[in-house]
């Protein structure tokens, strides 16, 4: 009495089904595990991702280990040399140095390796 009500294929809610067609292309081979492609490069590089997030908490460390204080300070050197706060830190972590208004080839070299897009204010507020 009831066999015949099991067997048939039925849909309630929404659009019928398209039926793909698979061809050998979308079908893995043998031991494919489905992972990303090999040629596949992680956010952390090709090496091991261990030092990825040791590199990534020695960065955040050296900007929360400082005092206040010393932040403000630094904050301040480098506005008036025309840095941001990270390029002047950077500096002082890379070479051990603090930089002056005399270094001008040196702030001029850390300037020229900003990214070439920047957004003017002024053009902004005129438009």
């Amino acid at each position: 009495m009831g066999d015949a009500r099991f067997n048939r294929v039925r849909r309630r809610y929404g659009p019928p089904r398209v039926v793909r067609e698979i061809s050998a292309v979308d079908i893995p081979g043998i031991g494919h595990n489905g992972g990303p492609p090999l040629e596949h490069v992680p956010e952390w590089g090709p090496g091991g991702i261990g030092t990825y997030f040791s590199w990534r908490a020695a960065c955040e460390a050296a900007y929360r280990s400082m005092p206040k204080d010393t932040a403000i300070r630094r904050a301040i050197k480098a506005e008036s040399l025309g840095l941001t706060f990270e390029e002047y830190q950077l500096e002082i972590l890379e070479r051990g140095r603090f930089l002056q208004a005399e270094d001008t080839a040196q702030i001029a070299a850390i300037i020229a390796k900003r990214p070439a897009i920047r957004l003017d204010r002024t053009s902004e507020a005129e438009a």
